[in-house]
């Protein structure tokens, strides 16, 4: 009896039992939703979409060389203008390329943390070629047309953009958008890199074009056929488009 009384006392006189487990900070929704596959895969969505923009748009912007240096000029002197004077010259612009390289980025990471998570999830690869031969071909090189066409883009910027690449003893004038395209693609080198990373790039839209409605949820085997046709459509205009450029620099159409 003494040795119960004594246990009981202890127990009474012991303070407040305290929680020793940390509980995790709860981080905001976004974040939560990206660290998801199926956030990565809404984020390379949505960060695709907007790229596909954009190159749909900078091809027919581009298109103004047909009619001249006067008019490609022109076009690129008004996209510095942009909501002026709401916004002062420039500005604007500036904000786009801020937010495609945020897209670029965000698809970018998305698609390697991806890449990651789904080497990590399977511990058999695949078993033979007839694995392989399942998946189509562009789906199976989207990693290395997107390699490509990211070292395009960067020649791209420093060549058109920079003029690092681009003539030589101050030959390159950002404002003659017009000399600096004719000048670049006179070079065969140049011109046949345009062409090869044009036609890679419309083995990438192909496939993300596709891809995008599964991504999105929004893959009904019904509209299969559509979701193929608005593929090859929309990657033929691109290509098409911008592979014309180099061609007709070179044919002494565009001079």
């Amino acid at each position: 009896m003494a040795t119960t009384s004594k246990t009981s006392s202890a127990v009474l006189q012991r303070g407040p039992v305290t929680a020793t487990a940390k509980t995790r900070k709860r981080r905001p929704f976004l974040v939560e939703l990206y660290a998801t596959s199926v956030g990565k895969k809404y984020a390379m969505a949505i960060s695709g979409i907007a790229m596909m923009g954009f190159v749909l748009f900078h091809m027919i912007g581009n298109l103004k060389m047909y009619y001249g240096e006067a008019a490609l000029n022109e076009y690129a002197a008004f996209l510095k203008t942009l909501l002026y004077p709401l916004a002062p010259k420039g500005v604007v612009l500036w904000i786009l390329r801020f937010g495609l390289l945020a897209m670029l980025v965000l698809h970018l990471h998305s698609a390697w943390s991806l890449t990651r998570m789904n080497r990590e999830a399977r511990d058999v690869k695949y078993q033979g070629p007839r694995d392989y031969q399942i998946a189509k071909f562009a789906s199976r090189t989207m990693r290395w047309t997107g390699i490509v066409v990211l070292a395009y883009l960067i020649f791209h910027l420093m060549d058109l953009t920079f003029g690092v690449t681009n003539g030589a003893d101050g030959e390159f004038v950002r404002e003659e958008v017009y000399a600096n395209v004719v000048r670049s693609f006179e070079r065969p080198v140049v011109a046949g890199f345009y062409v090869v990373a044009n036609i890679l790039l419309g083995i990438h839209l192909y496939h993300g074009s596709w891809s995008i409605f599964q991504s999105l949820g929004w893959n009904n085997p019904r509209f299969n056929h559509w979701r193929n046709a608005f593929a090859v459509g929309f990657a033929t205009v691109v290509v098409v488009g911008n592979v014309s450029f180099p061609v007709a620099v070179l044919a002494g159409i565009v001079s």
